[in-house]
């Protein structure tokens, strides 16, 4: 199996979001996108697989060196062998910053307030966008922003998503001024219990979600708009799911919603209209 078949079966499976956004991009651009999205998986598993703390840490350290190996052209690992051809595109700093972002869910599983959590979703959510918008290619450096605006947005949705999974871990990324302000409980997310209070919660991170998606797309400069249709097809289809988990009613607790593979296609077919 090569580094690219590799990439390809751990990140852009038949079905997924990712398949069918990225699926009309060249093949040197969709190889490329797919390898960053392994490698951002790959330190997603470091939290989620490693139920032991110092193994976890183990791991992230070993990912550490494979970046110094990755940009020194000695890469070990199928994901990183597969980004090398890539790293013109990839600024081994924001790189780091996502081995960061690893580090900082590691370190800790509550956030106290908004500036804590904006902290870490510009480390992941944000520099994510921004490496996404490298390697899919811009002429004007304020695309840069829109994207990292954009991957803000995705962050927010992704916590919304994926709450009922996080708690399970023992992680609740809503800032605890928040749940506060909001009287949730934390211990209402921990064991799953459905509110019209964790409602009103839900709604209100899906009006930031909006609102950082509509500043990212005004913000994009139209003459990228074309390079950038893989991620704003991949947007797109997050925010119509966002739009189905608020017609649940927000049951993202105890199930996991999702699209059907014709919807997303769909979407994404829209998208690449729209934007080309």
């Amino acid at each position: 199996m090569t580094p690219d078949q590799y990439c390809q079966d751990k990140a852009a499976q038949s079905g997924s979001s990712f398949y069918y956004s990225s699926l009309l991009l060249p093949s040197d651009r969709r190889n490329a996108l797919t390898a960053l999205q392994a490698w951002r998986q790959e330190l997603d598993a470091i939290v989620n697989e490693n139920h032991d703390a110092g193994v976890a840490h183990q791991r992230l350290d070993w990912w550490r060196a494979e970046l110094r190996r990755l940009y020194d052209g000695g890469a070990a690992h199928p994901v990183s062998q597969a980004l090398q051809p890539h790293l013109d595109a990839l600024p081994q700093a924001e790189m780091a910053e996502m081995l960061a972002a690893t580090e900082m869910d590691l370190a800790q599983s509550r956030y106290l307030d908004e500036i804590g959590l904006l902290r870490y979703c510009r480390a992941s959510g944000g520099t994510f966008g921004k490496l996404t918008a490298r390697v899919l290619g811009h002429t004007d450096p304020r695309t840069l922003d829109a994207a990292e605006q954009l991957g803000l947005s995705l962050q927010r949705v992704r916590i919304v998503k994926d709450i009922g999974g996080d708690a399970r871990h023992g992680r609740i990324y809503i800032p605890v001024d928040t749940l506060q302000r909001l009287e949730v409980p934390a211990a209402d997310i921990l064991q799953s219990r459905h509110s019209d209070r964790f409602v009103a919660l839900m709604r209100e991170q899906a009006t930031q979600a909006r609102a950082l998606y509509g500043e990212a797309l005004a913000a994009l400069p139209r003459a990228d708009r074309r390079s950038q249709r893989a991620q704003l097809a991949f947007a797109a289809i997050q925010h119509a799911l966002l739009d189905e988990i608020e017609a649940s009613d927000f049951q993202v607790l105890n199930q996991r919603i999702d699209l059907t593979p014709m919807r997303k296609l769909w979407i994404a077919w829209k998208t690449w209209l729209k934007n080309g």
